[in-house]
């Protein structure tokens, strides 16, 4: 184990080890060395940065993206749909008023990642990047012709006064850990800005961490006062090229590509950002929200409802062909997300109960009954990529779960991967009750004249089914349905948002459908979503924590090579499958897009991304031709 790597082992012993706000891609491509005169230490300097020093796809001198029209014509409108409401138009005040949607996206950080180079991170607001193969530091050479949207130049002083307001005002977890991991952020000059990192802490992910910083004003906040952790109305300039045109609280929202945007033709950004104006409308839910497609009212629609992707797309403008549908295949690992126990119920506490429980899920019903065939059976934490746990340990693999042979069950060594159970055809699998019903007597519970379980103290075996989607009742009825005919005393209680997220935030709830964004590529973030330290961090929805996790974590951080990362990974995949804290559900293998026929784009869309308002553009003969039908308002 590196000192980095035991330095953090000390610290998870000691106290928290909060990750925050992970942003881009890793660290680790170089394209020019130079050499320091006095330490004689390599200075990398690049234009872009990946963890493991793969090269980039795209070199300095490249003239494009590959899946943009570097000739896009500029102009038209794309709209699209949100439900609930908004009072804020600042998207990073997490506890005070309800953010409008994309209100984030009229800021830029210092490095981005192309939706076909997932794992890189490349120059935006810098030039080059230059670090020591130390990685102590970091110094970005900033661009000299960025402008914010009220005509301001942007400088090293915004990107200092951003990651302190950060500090001061951002999330606690953020500012617990990069406060500690970057104890100093200086601008050298004007355009040069220097982030040193703390020493004995791991330096996988810290470049990533200090190119994803935010380009705020600092003239802006000054002068009125404003903080990043309330709600407000006004916003602060950003370098984005949209910026805020109007709104109608709680109904719309429009924002306007800013006309004299500072990087429409760097070859990072041309070919994008094409479109006039970008509309939310805002709707009750999301029946309001088909029937307002439906109708015209707005045009781009991503359909995340299976019933509605099956069965809710015949109505007239989709048999006039006014409306096209695609299916992208969608690259990205798939959100580890399931029906999650919260580990800190004791009931929860035996894994025979969690497995007894999991038996009751019926993926196959479930899928072929209410989804209509449409989704894949979630197996992996990290599905369809190389960090799936796969049949029976083996290999380098073996090699690491031996070394934390003491803290786990004999069996991860010796039997398959677990996979998730199947069921037949049959809403209530009988054999699959019959395995319940012997897993909870093993655990103590037998079933009294009642039909209810019970444990040795006549407790009953109560579970509540914490939930706010109305569209979720007709997924989770079948399983609650079941659970009813094993003995659990089920209660489904379905509140509203607000509600939700104070419940969910205080970690008050039994049962959630819930999960993780999971990475291509993994380090410290590991540690925020499984770590033992951090079990009750939002993050970490479940409150799992596993002292062989908790190793495993630390060889990921110290791994030298994707390949040694992802046997990490694979080996911290099969504990937790083992472990069984979430009843692993289902998976979406393909975007759904639906929109009015009056937008373009490259074939194929990239595989990280569909990008609808970024490189897509306005078709002005379609649109006529769909506003002269009357197909859109």
């Amino acid at each position: 184990m590196s000192r980095q790597a035991q330095a953090v082992a000390a610290r998870m012993d000691k106290g928290p080890f909060m990750v925050g706000l992970l942003v881009g891609a890793m660290a680790g491509f170089w394209l020019l060395l130079t050499t320091t005169g006095e330490a004689q230490e390599k200075i990398i300097t690049s234009h872009a940065f990946t963890t493991f020093g793969d090269p980039p796809k795209y070199p300095a001198d490249f003239k494009h993206l590959d899946y943009v029209n570097p000739d896009a014509p500029k102009g038209g409108e794309i709209s699209l749909s949100a439900e609930g409401t908004f009072d804020s138009l600042n998207p990073y005040s997490t506890l005070d008023g309800t953010p409008g949607a994309l209100s984030s996206m009229m800021y830029e950080r210092i490095m981005t990642t192309p939706d076909d180079d997932p794992l890189p991170s490349y120059c935006l607001l810098c030039e080059t990047l230059e670090y020591p193969e130390s990685q102590d530091w970091v110094i970005f050479n900033l661009r000299k012709d960025v402008k914010f949207s009220d005509g301001t130049p942007f400088t090293a002083h915004d990107i200092v006064f951003s990651h302190m307001l950060l500090l001061d005002q951002g999330t606690p977890s953020y500012a617990s850990y990069v406060g500690k991991v970057i104890p100093k952020v200086e601008a050298l000059d004007d355009f040069r800005v220097k982030f040193t990192f703390a020493e004995g802490i791991p330096r996988k992910d810290l470049i990533s961490q200090a190119g994803g910083t935010p380009a705020w004003s600092k003239t802006w906040y000054e002068k009125t006062g404003a903080r990043l952790d309330e709600s407000r109305l006004e916003t602060s300039p950003g370098t984005g090229p949209y910026m805020l045109d109007s709104y109608d609280v709680g109904k719309r929202i429009t924002y306007r590509r800013n006309p004299d945007y500072w990087g429409k033709d760097i070859p990072m950004m041309k070919g994008r950002a094409n479109l006039d104006t970008i509309r939310v409308e805002y709707f009750a839910d999301s029946s309001a929200a088909m029937i307002g497609f439906t109708a015209g009212e707005y045009t781009f629609r991503r359909e995340s409802s299976s019933i509605n992707w099956a069965t809710a797309y015949d109505f007239p403008a989709v048999q006039n062909g006014w409306v096209k549908r695609e299916e992208p295949a969608n690259g990205n690992v798939p959100a580890a997300s399931g029906f999650v126990f919260n580990l800190r119920k004791e009931k929860f506490q035996d894994r025979r109960v969690r497995l007894a429980i999991g038996l009751m899920y019926n993926f196959t019903f479930t899928n072929t009954t209410v989804q209509y065939s449409l989704m894949g059976q979630r197996e992996s934490f990290w599905q369809n990529t190389d960090m799936a746990a796969t049949g029976v340990v083996e290999g380098a693999e073996l090699e690491l779960l031996k070394s934390v042979a003491d803290k786990i069950a004999p069996e991860v060594l010796t039997e398959p991967a677990l996979m998730p159970h199947t069921s037949g055809e049959q809403q209530l699998d009988r054999g699959n009750l019959r395995r319940a019903l012997a897993l909870l007597e093993e655990a103590g519970y037998t079933s009294g004249d009642d039909g209810k379980l019970r444990n040795a103290n006549g407790e009953v075996l109560k579970v509540e089914f914490l939930e706010t989607r109305q569209s979720f009742d007709r997924v989770i009825a079948p399983f609650i349905a079941n659970l009813e005919r094993l003995g659990v005393e089920i209660s489904y209680n379905r509140v509203d948002p607000a509600q939700y997220q104070k419940r969910t935030q205080e970690f008050d709830y039994d049962m959630i459908y819930d999960g993780h964004s999971m990475g291509l590529e993994e380090g410290i973030g590991l540690a925020q979503r499984f770590g033992s330290e951090d079990r009750n961090d939002v993050f970490n929805p479940a409150g799992f924590g596993n002292p062989a996790v908790d190793a495993l974590i630390l060889k990921v951080i110290d791994a030298k090579s994707h390949d040694e990362m992802a046997t990490g990974v694979r080996a911290i995949d099969r504990i937790m499958r083992y472990e069984y804290f979430m009843v692993p559900a289902w998976y979406v293998p393909k975007s759904w897009l639906a929109y009015y026929d009056m937008y373009d784009h490259v074939e194929p869309l990239p595989p990280y991304g569909t990008g609808e308002l970024d490189y897509w553009w306005y078709n002005t003969e379609k649109a006529e031709a769909l506003k002269a039908a009357g197909a859109v308002k």
